[in-house]
């Protein structure tokens, strides 16, 4: 029996995206991120009911502001008091880790997708999925975009703006495009 595209996504192998089981799991996600958008903050609270269920773990305190976007939801783990701001997408085909205490400004963009590289690969939906972990006590700064495979290191800072195309160091401040190092001051 041949593999199902789900299983090629988990698998970190090429699949397409153009899949129906796939596009049936990306849009029970769009409906728990409608709910979650939409609610009154008091009745939402950190997190909508039905975004909560999709994650794959929510730690104890953990919030996410409206407006939020996530593709699958089950992909990603938030620690216990992880703050994701408002204007947050998060695009999980691969795992996402995000420990416990870690902040992410307004806008910070993480994309797990790698499409395909040749134009008739990328027309037939194909692409790779590539993980992110963020340590624990993290900060990333607003409008950030933290690309697929990389992890970024307890305690680290990356800056507005800046697009992570590498890992980060523990305690390493990183700025620009791409990010690199600077000193801490």
């Amino acid at each position: 029996m041949a593999e199902s595209e789900r299983a090629k996504m988990a698998d970190g192998q090429w699949y397409t995206c153009l899949d129906s089981e796939l596009e049936a799991l990306r849009a029970t996600a769009r409906d728990a991120v409608f709910e979650h958008n939409i609610l009154p903050p008091r009745q939402r609270a950190n997190l909508g009911p039905a975004l909560r269920a999709l994650l794959g773990g929510v730690g104890e305190g953990a919030r996410i502001e409206a407006p939020f976007h996530c593709a699958y939801g089950f992909n990603l783990f938030l620690g216990s008091g992880v703050f994701l701001n408002a204007g947050c997408t998060i695009l999980d085909t691969a795992s996402v880790l995000i420990g416990k205490g870690t902040l992410l400004g307004p806008n910070v963009q993480i994309y797990c997708a790698e499409h395909h590289r040749e134009p008739a690969g990328r027309q037939a939906g194909l692409e790779i999925a590539r993980p992110v972990a963020i340590g624990d006590n993290a900060w990333i700064g607003g409008s950030a975009i933290i690309l697929g495979g990389v992890s970024i290191g307890e305690g680290a800072i990356v800056g507005a703006g800046a697009v992570v195309t590498r890992d980060v160091a523990a305690n390493t401040t990183v700025v620009g495009n791409p990010a690199r190092p600077v000193k801490r001051g």
